[in-house]
């Protein structure tokens, strides 16, 4: 044998962006997505109560807009 002595390759560490999307993949695995049905449901809950709470709000700032302008005039 010559002087040189091979040793197996070592593998080579990834970059750091390479590292990140390998743990992101991995991490979108393991999220358990919900159904069709459920995703629809929690839409339709999320904007019931967004225009619920639109009109709320509209109602409290011309019940205040309306005590200003009494109090102004």
């Amino acid at each position: 044998m010559s002087g040189k002595e091979t040793s197996p390759e070592t593998p080579k560490p990834d970059n750091a962006i390479v590292r990140y999307f390998k743990e992101t993949r991995a991490e979108i695995r393991k999220v358990a997505w919900p159904t069709r049905e459920q995703a629809t449901n929690l839409t339709l809950i999320v904007l019931a109560v967004t225009i619920a709470m639109a009109i709320f709000l509209g109602a409290v700032d011309l019940i205040f807009a309306e005590i200003i302008r009494l109090l102004v005039s």
